[in-house]
């Protein structure tokens, strides 16, 4: 069965007569309507498809990470390494020491910050080891006029629950204090000042 559409004769001179209307329109008129009605009616474009921006990581550690052995430039002459048995530097004169994090004088269970310092009456260099916490934020060394200095801290791989902090000043050592915290901001342990 076929299905056949007839058109009149009116409708067909009605047919003609509007192609005609666009067949006798002028050129330049055309091309802008056409340009204007595609630029209105043609989709916004895709994106093209992009990786992944990289996600900033959800905490970020305060604590550099250092290998074993691995000497470290403190400034100001000095150098820093730690192994598995503690904290070691290097003075500018080329004396060697050393502070054990495995001799028994620390307790690694409950946190806690050690203290030594070294220099003239017009600049020091204090350093220390903090400990009985694997989110240790910050140590920050506060002196008599409440001025503040914030240390710099290292660590083995694997957070072993102590590390090393490190920190420049000007002044003498006397009456500096020094306080340990956690990532949250919160007083884990403090020396007083000497």
């Amino acid at each position: 069965m076929s299905t056949r559409t007839r058109t009149s004769t009116a409708g067909r001179v009605l047919a003609a007569a509007a192609l005609a209307a666009v067949v006798a329109a002028p050129a330049p008129a055309m091309a802008t309507t056409a340009t204007a009605a595609t630029a209105m009616a043609a989709p916004a474009p895709a994106p093209a498809p992009t990786a992944p921006a990289p996600t900033a990581a959800k905490s970020t550690s305060p604590v550099r990470v250092v290998a074993s052995g691995e000497r470290v430039d403190a400034g100001g002459g000095f150098t820093i390494w730690l192994t598995s048995e503690g904290k070691h530097w290097l003075s500018p004169d080329g004396t060697e020491n050393f502070r054990s994090v495995v001799d028994g004088n620390i307790d690694l269970s409950r946190p806690g910050v050690s203290h030594q310092s070294e220099g003239t009456p017009t600049a020091t260099f204090h350093s220390g080891l903090f400990y009985g916490t694997k989110r240790a934020g910050q140590v920050v060394l506060t002196d008599a006029d409440g001025r503040k200095t914030a240390a710099t801290l290292l660590e083995l791989p694997g957070r072993p629950g102590w590390g090393v902090w490190y920190a420049h000043r000007a002044g003498s050592v006397d009456g500096v204090g020094v306080a340990l915290y956690d990532r949250n901001g919160r007083l884990l342990a403090e020396l007083p000042p000497f």
